[in-house]
């Protein structure tokens, strides 16, 4: 970089442009000291000064920059005397280096070229919404979730169905599930920063977009349906402790015949449901009014959650000072006290039948078991994501996310157990099974104490469910993943009021439902595939050890992650295999549409480091050996642009990757597509990238499944000479290279390609490349275009069955597959035809090949021959013959005159060559039969292929590429082929 000037920024922060004339620096003494405060830089924000004050620079600081008063002295030094300059700007603090690291999309900066200027910016961080700590950011929220109505109205029922010992089965396995999953979430939210979006945030970039996405709104569904949960067990509460708010004519339901113990008792009781039209009214306007707290932003939710959470905690002290001093005088007969007889007649489980009202009833129509009591009590253990739902609004989630929920997950565990022990030895059976409000009777000192806590509890769970739920959908629609989200973008530190008014019409709707059995299954199940998806991804972050692993969350193993993931899904099925069906199916069909509508989302994701972990692991594998034949995979070079001759904006001949999916059995395999540029590779490095690009896009577009290279070489000869030698790792080299047949050289005058051609195959000779080159391809079938006809091969040498390999894989292809084979064995006089048929079947028998063998006989050259075959007939051959015969004698002519003038052997591109006139006569003959034969019996073929001849020793390249014309002419479509010394089918199972 040159010597130059930057200018400072005035005073109002705005650049002064720097003069034209470069970039001028005060150097760096021994004596300068520089005290720089730097804020995050936002883009657009101003100045270059940030630079000026690292490397010294003259410039006044602007005020979120405080430099040393020495540093403003202006001081006149030689260039020599600058340390900093010789580095350029790319030594210097690079903050868009360390924006980019966080997932800012800012593209970064290259070397600056002469003339350029460089700035990079520091500005005062932009102003965002109010930031909160573990508790009031994560254990709060988290807690107001997990206890909520199931833990009011359903707990003792539970206790008093499933009995203790499997009751404290039941709260440790969902707790083990949630506690596992609280690791897991904690070792993904510390490894590295977190926006918003909570687990679809975590998931998305460890699993991949469609993965998160899918996942992420069924979280989405499964929060915004909890609030409707939430919002009907309060109207619930608030309707039985106030029977007279009613608007329609309460239900009855008469009970008779309770099971009791395994015994029918006699028994008539009258119990008051509220009726399902009062559920819908008051649900309804519950939740318009708790989302207008919502549109008030997480600061005001945040002020009025201990209003919910404080009575909250007050309601389960006086449920706790109840249980101990139970029963008092007006307690009904059936609760007991705490009481060892109580306790152990409640050890065992009582499953039996109940109507919807949840009431023991023989002739009920629900039955309930472990299984179905899962499915009702998870959803009391849920809400450990409520934290992480609101990470755009913490001040560091990469402490408050797992201190905070896995405090609120073990916190409300504990008290789960420790409730199964006290509500079984307080009550009998029957009175757990019955008193739908039991922690409210016992409750000291009024019920009324606990139906506001019950109301507010479950009322501080909706609005922690609606106020996740809204950011969530926002984070998904940030992510510009699909398009059809846009409408709930929000831009940063903003309140997603779109998102929330979306929440609020699915939580109404299933507020009008009004059945909250009916709505927990749905709840859990779109919980627990959220879940498992965490589990999921730390599993594979964890198990891959990928570099960027590096959590600050110490205590998880991804075993851990592992059993977490299994008891997700295994509560899920335990819970309903037909919720899990559809849920499991509503991802699946999310999936499907992202990957088909969605956007491509780079974000390193874990399962493309397992890919990369799969095939390192499968590359040693196959070690350094030859691959055995039956594992033989064709892996093509495809030679892009090697004549050139195309519109300099198409990348790639446009029927090469046609042909190059036809080498593939059923699209499998390997194509590597390489394009050369002519040209120094310091001046030509950023075309190459941007021709690279181009041509990627080109192979998607032709879905080819394939990759792109583009090579700087200061010849063709060269680049390619590079790439058969580099190109590849390991086995996973490319064994064929296929480039089309330069068909224009003669007619375009291009008196280079011979040498290039010819030193292309003997690269590929020595380097033990096959070699296809195709003749015809402009007129090659795109895959719309069936052929009928034959495929014709001249088996002349054995090339290891790669003739034979790439027929049958044209045969699978749509455009061949009417098509037969044909196999002309080409042999002299004196050979038995019949003996060389019959060992021919017999070998394509044995490879479970189908073709028709045909025998040709060829007479062999004789000195002279040309002179006798003058009288014979003439074909379509003969005149290309003698034209072959004329252009290289008058070529032989000029190159012994030239050298005879010039006094030195003949040469040819600056080599000597050797010509034995004989030989070639020979070869032109050859060619001519060969080609008169391919016409002869192959005129109406598919597509022919023949053995390619290697060029030979110090020919001159030119006579070659006459051999050559002379063999294609005529044919419209012809693939030439030589193998590579080794077999590529074999006869073995």
């Amino acid at each position: 970089m040159e010597n130059g000037e930057i200018e400072g920024a005035a005073d109002d922060g705005v650049p002064v442009p720097a003069p034209p004339n470069g970039r001028r620096y005060r150097p760096v003494g021994s004596s300068d000291r520089a005290v720089i405060q730097m804020t995050s830089m936002e883009p657009g924000s101003s100045s270059s000064t940030a630079v000026a004050a690292v490397s010294g620079i003259t410039p006044q600081p602007p005020r979120n920059l405080t430099v040393d008063p020495s540093m403003q002295e202006d001081h006149t030094v030689s260039q020599g005397d600058s340390k900093l300059e010789l580095f350029g700007f790319d030594s210097l603090v690079n903050i868009l280096g360390l924006k980019s690291m966080t997932g800012e999309q800012i593209q970064a900066p290259s070397s600056p070229r002469d003339g350029e200027d460089v700035a990079i910016t520091i500005g005062r961080p932009k102003e965002t919404g109010p930031k909160f700590g573990t508790m009031m950011g994560v254990f709060v929220p988290c807690l107001q979730n997990i206890l909520g109505i199931i833990y009011y109205i359903r707990f003792t029922w539970i206790v008093g169905m499933a009995g203790v010992w499997q009751s404290l089965v039941l709260v440790s396995f969902c707790g083990a599930c949630t506690f596992l999953t609280g690791i897991s979430l904690s070792a993904i939210a510390t490894n590295g920063a977190m926006k918003g979006g909570g687990p679809y945030y975590l998931i998305g970039r460890a699993l991949g977009p469609e993965v998160g996405v899918s996942i992420g709104l069924c979280f989405f569904l499964g929060n915004a349906v909890a609030g409707s949960m939430y919002v009907l067990g309060a109207v619930e509460t608030f309707l039985d402790a106030v029977p007279s708010a009613g608007f329609f004519k309460e239900s009855v339901t008469v009970v008779n015949n309770t099971l009791v113990n395994g015994t029918a008792t006699a028994s008539t009781a009258t119990i008051s449901t509220p009726s399902l039209h009062d559920l819908q009214v008051y649900g309804v306007i519950v939740t318009i009014l708790l989302c207008f707290i919502v549109f008030g932003g997480v600061k005001i939710i945040n002020k009025v959650a201990p209003a919910f959470l404080i009575p909250v905690l007050f309601s389960l002290l006086c449920i706790y000072l109840g249980v101990f001093i139970a029963p008092r005088h007006n307690a009904p007969k059936g609760i007991t006290g705490l009481s060892i007889t109580t306790f152990k007649d409640n050890w065992g489980s009582e499953y039996q039948r109940t109507n919807n009202a949840g009431v023991p009833d023989p002739n009920g129509s629900i039955y309930w078991d472990f299984n179905a009591l899962v499915g009702l009590f998870f959803p009391a253990v849920t809400g450990i994501m409520a934290g992480s739902n609101r990470s755009a609004s913490l001040k560091d989630t990469q402490r408050s996310i797992p201190i905070g929920t896995l405090s609120a997950t073990l916190t409300t565990t504990a008290m789960y157990l420790f409730s199964v022990l006290l509500f079984g030895a307080l009550a009998t059976r029957e009175e757990l099974l019955t008193d739908r409000l039991l922690t409210a009777t016992v409750a000291w000192p009024a019920p009324a104490v606990i139906y506001i806590g019950i109301i507010l509890s479950t009322l501080g769970a909706a609005l922690q469910s609606l106020t996740g739920a809204p950011r969530l959908l926002a984070a998904i629609a940030n992510d510009d993943i699909l398009p059809v989200l846009n409408y709930f973008k929000v831009s940063e530190g903003a309140e997603p009021h779109s998102a929330t008014l979306f929440t609020a019409f699915i939580c109404i709707c299933c507020v009008v439902i009004g059945n909250l059995d009916l709505i927990t299954p749905t709840i859990t199940m779109f919980f627990l595939l959220c879940y498992a998806g965490v589990n999921l991804s730390c599993f594979l972050l964890d198990l891959l050890d990928a570099p960027s692993w590096r959590p600050r969350w110490k205590f998880h193993h991804w075993s851990l992650s592992l059993v977490g993931a299994l008891l997700c899904v295994v509560i899920m099925f335990l819970i309903s295999w037909s919720f899990t069906v559809v849920s499991l199916a509503l991802a699946s069909l999310i999936y499907y549409y992202v990957s088909l509508k969605g956007k491509a989302g780079d974000w390193g994701d874990g399962f493309k480091s397992a890919y990369f972990q799969l095939a390192l692991r499968s590359l040693r594998s196959l070690g350094a050996n030859q691959v055995h034949p039956k594992n033989w995979y064709p892996i093509p070079l495809i030679f892009c642009r090697p004549w050139g001759k195309l519109p300099e904006n198409v990348p790639c001949h446009p029927k090469l990757a046609d042909f190059a999916n036809c080498m593939k059995r059923k699209g499998r395999g390997m194509s590597i597509f390489v394009s050369i540029i002519d040209g120094d590779y310091h001046e030509l490095a950023e075309d190459a990238k941007t021709a690279c690009r181009q041509l990627d896009t080109y192979i998607e577009y032709k879905r080819c499944e394939g990759v792109a290279e583009i090579i700087v070489a200061p010849s063709m000869s060269e680049g390619f000479r590079s790439i058969v030698q580099t190109m590849g790792l390991g086995n996973l080299k490319p064994n064929i290279i296929v480039m089309r047949y330069p068909e224009i050289w003669r007619r375009e005058n291009l008196i280079q390609i011979p040498s290039t051609f010819v030193s292309i195959i003997n690269d590929c000779i020595i380097a033990n490349k096959a070699v296809v080159i195709v003749k015809g391809l402009d007129e090659w079938p795109n895959e719309y275009q069936r052929q009928y006809g034959t495929i014709d091969l001249y088996w002349i040498v054995r090339d290891g069955g790669l003739m034979l390999l790439l027929s049958q894989l044209l045969l699978t292809k749509e455009t061949f597959e009417s098509c037969k084979i044909q196999v002309f064995c080409i042999a002299e006089e004196d050979t038995d035809a019949e003996e060389l048929k019959a060992d021919v079947k017999k070998f394509l028998y044995d490879l479970r090949m189908h073709a028709e063998v045909i025998v040709v006989t060829m007479k062999s050259w004789e000195p002279h021959m040309e002179s006798s075959s003058s009288g014979a007939p003439q074909d379509d051959s003969q005149e290309a013959y003698t034209s072959a015969q004329q252009r290289i004698s008058t070529y032989l002519s000029e190159m012994k005159e030239t050298a005879q003038r010039e006094g030195h052997p003949l040469m040819e591109d600056g080599k000597q060559v050797v010509v034995n006139e004989q030989k070639i006569e020979k070869f032109l003959y050859t060619m001519f039969k060969l080609n008169s034969t391919i016409l002869r019996y192959s005129r109406m073929a598919a597509v022919v292929l023949v053995s390619l001849p290697p060029p030979p020793l110090n020919h001159p390249a030119y006579f070659y590429m006459e051999y050559m014309d002379l063999l294609v002419e005529n044919v419209p479509r012809m693939l030439i082929v030589r193998g590579y010394r080794r077999d590529v089918v074999t006869f073995f199972t």
